[in-house]
């Protein structure tokens, strides 16, 4: 299993919870480090959850990252997921 990281690569409008880009959430497996609104996190975790046991996405370019935005059109604010293989 794999290590992910998930960061603010962008931010448009007012992140409600406040994302700022930089922002770093780190799965391991055990603990969830770093903050990460509910809304973003429903949508990301389906993807973290399949790269933390080796998953690949066809129309990614690198197979270790993808990329996801929140669900908020009007306030978007991108993520990278980023797999850390150990």
């Amino acid at each position: 299993m794999s290590v992910v990281e998930v960061t603010v690569k962008s931010q448009k409008g007012t992140c409600a919870f406040g994302h700022k880009v930089g922002d770093k959430i780190v799965f391991n497996g055990k603990s969830v480090k770093g903050d990460i609104c509910y809304s973003a996190l429903m949508v990301l975790l389906p993807k973290v959850y399949a790269m933390r046991y080796g998953v690949e996405f066809p129309w990614a370019k690198d197979k270790d990252v993808i990329y996801n935005a929140c669900p908020d059109p009007e306030n978007p604010v991108v993520f990278e997921i980023r797999r850390i293989r150990e």
